[in-house]
């Protein structure tokens, strides 16, 4: 027998060893990370036990009105599976939490799987259980990744901007200056895309602060001065640039592939994947063509990352 239950905070230090042991949890499901923007949405979060009490599977969420959503404040958050946690245990988590949410009063699930790059162990039962929901897909983002242990070669562009950075003197390394970084970011997102980024400042360093092997920071610089880097969330098998930016300088020295050349060289012993980020507007409508051409010159190729919505009517 399956017993689901909502998350309360008197479960945290349960919850957060359950989603460290996950085959497929990151850092983001840690509440710490979770909670930091806690008053934004409304958590609704699903802890599935054995009989016994033992947690067989977590689900991050929160709900806006009669919809049930995979944690809307996180890039990804499906279903967390424990080790002994196999297909015929899902089966029955997905049963039971359908039958508890509807008991709720909820009518609609909407689901952000957590994409095959993040697992550490295969952990796709989640998918066989939509496709048995009658789940269909409402977004799908375009994620540019490269295999690191079998990385793809640069094209000539990016070859050309290695070359172009190093004779203008350039050189990356790791950082803590996420103030000076934040600032080359806001003014390029107020430029090119008049937007800001989703953390602030403030934000960012406290949760570098709070995961610091997990949230780093590597720049491109021309003596002193940081003229472009990208900000990483670290992960168990995946390096993902939560940001990246380069200002006038930069750009004009190819920067950022000297920088992404220096995060290969870092991670590629230590991590499977580097994940560019998504290249879509409007709910993965629109692709940005030359963003990501710029990414597939690094050697980047696409991984989708769907959402899925289910009628529990």
């Amino acid at each position: 027998m399956i017993i689901i239950e909502r998350y309360n905070e008197s479960m945290r230090q349960e919850w957060n060893a359950a989603a460290e042991a996950s085959r497929n949890g990151t850092f983001l499901h840690n509440r710490a990370y979770m909670d930091y923007h806690a008053d934004r949405f409304t958590d609704w979060s699903l802890v599935a036990r054995s009989h016994k009490g033992r947690i067989l599977a977590l689900l991050p969420a929160d709900i806006k009105g009669k919809e049930l959503r995979s944690h809307a404040g996180l890039t990804y958050g499906g279903w967390l599976m424990a080790d002994k946690a196999d297909m015929n245990i899902m089966m029955e988590v997905w049963a039971e939490a359908r039958e508890f949410a509807v008991r709720h009063g909820i009518d609609t699930l909407v689901y952000k799987p957590v994409p095959h790059i993040f697992h550490r162990y295969p952990a796709e039962e989640d998918l066989y259980a939509l496709f048995r929901d009658k789940a269909s897909i409402e977004s799908t983002q375009i994620s540019s990744v490269i295999d690191l242990a079998q990385p793809l070669p640069f094209d000539q562009n990016g070859r050309r901007g290695i070359s172009k950075a190093l004779k203008g003197g350039l050189s990356a390394h790791e950082s803590r200056d996420f103030a000076t970084f934040w600032r080359i970011l806001c003014d390029v997102l107020s430029e090119h895309h008049n937007t800001t980024p989703v953390h602030s400042l403030d934000e960012i360093e406290m949760l570098a602060g709070r995961f610091p092997e997990n949230i780093r920071l590597f720049g491109v610089f021309e003596g002193k001065r940081m003229v472009a880097g990208t900000v990483l969330y670290i992960t168990h098998t995946t390096v993902h640039a939560q940001y990246i930016a380069s200002g006038p300088s930069g750009r004009e020295k190819g920067a950022l592939a000297l920088l992404f050349h220096t995060v290969i060289e870092q991670f590629k012993g230590s991590a499977r994947y580097l994940d560019f980020g998504t290249s879509n507007e409007d709910g993965g409508l629109v692709l940005n063509s030359g963003l990501i051409r710029q990414k597939c010159g690094f050697g980047a190729r696409a991984v989708a990352f769907n959402t899925y919505i289910v009628s529990w009517q």
